[in-house]
């Protein structure tokens, strides 16, 4: 039987190591690739990307089937998995590489995003303003090799255990009803 309902979402929450990792792990998604998207050059290298002066941000490309989870549970997964109010930066990590943002793919999607922006806001659930940016999405550009699948392939590394794992942690406790049936066990 063939996914009819398959969509793609495009998500940067610093970086891309953290959030290819958690949304790896969500029951509905395909496919993650780790990228580059919202800058001025095409086909940046992460050398140039790490200079914080082509404009990208490191981001994700999601594809989910949306007849399983649909774009805003992945939202509320994003929003509760990375830190949403700090500018340009997650933990250690410095610069507008870093930043939060949501690149929509359609307009439905900026919709949902927006909505979602402003409910948490409502809601007080941050103590400092959501800055996530809300941005249409254009060019996405594979990071290299390496950064592929990173975290599975280099759990142990020292990064990865002090930035990925507690995410995952997070994700785990938080949305145990939404992870893979092979990560709930």
């Amino acid at each position: 039987m063939e996914n009819t309902n398959l969509q793609t979402a495009v998500f940067a929450g610093g970086c891309f190591w953290c959030t290819e990792a958690v949304f790896q792990r969500v029951e509905g998604v395909h496919k993650v690739i780790s990228g580059y998207t919202g800058g001025t050059i095409k086909n940046p290298a992460y050398r140039e990307i790490t200079t914080g002066r082509t404009g990208h941000a490191e981001a994700i490309q999601v594809e989910f089937d949306a007849d399983i989870i649909n774009f805003e549970e992945l939202l509320e997964i994003f929003f509760m998995t990375h830190d949403p109010t700090t500018l340009n930066s997650q933990g250690a990590d410095r610069g507008t590489q870093y930043r939060s943002a949501i690149f929509y793919t359609n307009p439905e999607q900026k919709k949902i995003a927006e909505q979602t922006i402003e409910n948490l806001t409502n809601q007080k659930a941050f103590e400092a303003p959501i800055v996530t940016e809300v941005t249409a999405s254009g060019a996405f550009y594979n990071a290299e090799d390496y950064h592929q699948n990173y975290y599975n392939q280099n759990s142990s590394q020292g990064y990865c255990q002090f930035v990925i794992h507690p995410k995952l942690n997070k994700l785990n406790t938080t949305f145990k009803n939404k992870l893979k049936k092979e990560i709930q066990k």
